[in-house]
């Protein structure tokens, strides 16, 4: 904190000059003055010096490295590490067939589930085999049967019994003063098919590829 000035001064109607530094505050600041006592006039110019920012470092100066150390110790107990491969699944078997149900035929595979009219005698977990086979399809191949495939057999488990969505029973008569609503649910049974066999000793349409 310290301040100076230097003047000149002259006699004669000469202008003269003041320099002044001041260090109060955190800029320092020059002010210097020109005075011209013949015209009366005076000029200032201040001059301030402010410290230079260093500049910043690039961003690859900046950055922090990063050194990875590896243990030179061995494994105590000699132990490796091994990443287990999740089982492979194995691919479902392309086939189906079609089978007879009652009164009704249904298209099955292997692995998927069909809603069939109510089994009876059939309880949950129940494994049952279906012998009214008309046909059954693989890739390569067709059996068709007269009017069955002798000898195959559609394999399948009952997984629940249930109903069927409601359906409503709206009757009315004209003038009669008559209507009736009823709802009605027809029972149903729904099994998963297991696999279809027996139908490999029947005759075979090839298909051509």
């Amino acid at each position: 904190m310290a301040s100076a000035t230097l003047s000149l001064f002259s006699s004669s109607l000469t202008p003269t000059a003041t320099l002044s530094l001041n260090h109060k505050s955190s800029a320092p600041t020059t002010t210097l003055s020109f005075y011209n006592f013949g015209f009366l006039s005076s000029h200032t110019l201040t001059l301030s010096s402010r410290r230079s920012l260093a500049p910043r470092p690039k961003s690859s100066e900046s950055e922090t490295s990063v050194i990875e150390v590896e243990s030179s110790e061995p494994n105590p107990e000699g132990l490796q590490v091994v990443k287990e491969q999740p089982p492979e699944v194995p691919k479902r078997e392309e086939i189906f067939a079609v089978v007879m149900i009652g009164s009704r035929q249904y298209i099955v595979f292997p692995g998927r589930y069909i809603y069939t009219q109510r089994l009876k005698g059939a309880n949950v977990n129940d494994k049952i085999i279906l012998n009214r086979v008309l046909l059954v399809g693989t890739k390569t191949s067709t059996y068709i049967g007269k009017p069955v495939v002798s000898n195959a057999a559609v394999h399948a488990v009952v997984e629940e019994q249930g109903l069927n969505p409601k359906v409503i029973v709206f009757k009315y008569k004209k003038k009669k003063n008559y209507r009736r609503n009823i709802g009605h649910r027809q029972p149903n049974t729904r099994i998963r098919i297991t696999g279809i066999t027996g139908y490999e000793d029947s005759p075979a349409v090839t298909l051509d590829s």
